[in-house]
């Protein structure tokens, strides 16, 4: 049994609470298929190239009238940063806020280090990031509009408890940029192809639907791929 079913808009109760501390939230596409595989190229393999062309993507998914004083990438905490030896979210966020003229702002703070989010609970996600953000210079942000990026929404949890401390310290608009978006609909439809697949033939999973679809995501992950060295793929 769905523990969170999807209601006629395809959203979840989990969905659809974590749109709930926004003003709007925009993705550039769904995490799947080639996008998905750059998303991991770029964060994981640490391809950081891929920064600059996938910033571009977050541009395009931004409505043409979308005004903002502010541009903060999702912190991490300084362990996890020289963990991962970059911070995915504040590369993204260079070209859009070249885009608008404005410097990346640090306001946003990590007050302590959590543990990864993946395979946890919604309710074990809320409570492993409870007090984990703070607002350095909070007088800097009030009234302002703050456009905060991140790589994926997966269920809201992490952007939603920073964009609550923002609206907090007086923020006036927070609005939610992500390359893409964790899609229940059509990750239940996937796993469900998938299964039948590998049922029937033992075949994995090819990402040629979502190519066809995407071609300019599929272009850079071919050449990702092609200029990747062998200890990325380690």
């Amino acid at each position: 049994m769905d523990d969170y079913p999807l209601d006629e808009h395809d959203l979840c109760t989990v969905c659809r609470e974590g749109l709930a501390n926004f003003d709007a939230a925009y993705s550039f596409g769904s995490y799947e298929g080639s996008l998905q595989q750059l998303i991991h190229l770029f964060k994981y393999a640490k391809v950081e190239s891929l920064a600059e062309p996938l910033g571009r993507f977050l541009l395009q998914a931004l409505p043409l009238e979308a005004n903002f004083d502010l541009i903060i990438a999702m912190p991490m905490h300084w362990r996890k940063r020289w963990e991962r030896g970059f911070n995915q979210a504040e590369l993204l966020a260079k070209p859009v806020a070249r885009r608008y003229g404005l410097r990346l702002a640090n306001h946003l703070r990590r007050a302590r280090y959590t543990k990864s989010q993946a395979g946890l609970t919604e309710s074990a996600r809320r409570e492993n990031l409870r007090g984990s953000f703070r607002v350095d210079r909070p007088e800097q942000i009030k009234g302002k509009r703050i456009l905060l990026i991140d790589d994926v929404f997966t269920t809201g949890t992490t952007l939603r408890a920073a964009a609550a401390v923002l609206k907090a310290e007086g923020a006036s608009h927070v609005a939610a940029l992500t390359l893409a978006r964790v899609d229940r609909a059509i990750s239940t439809r996937t796993a469900l192809k998938n299964a039948a697949a590998a049922w029937g033939s033992g075949a994995n999973f090819s990402a040629a639907r979502a190519s066809k679809k995407q071609p300019e995501v599929a272009a850079h992950l071919a050449a990702s791929k092609s200029k990747r060295s062998p200890l990325a793929e380690q």
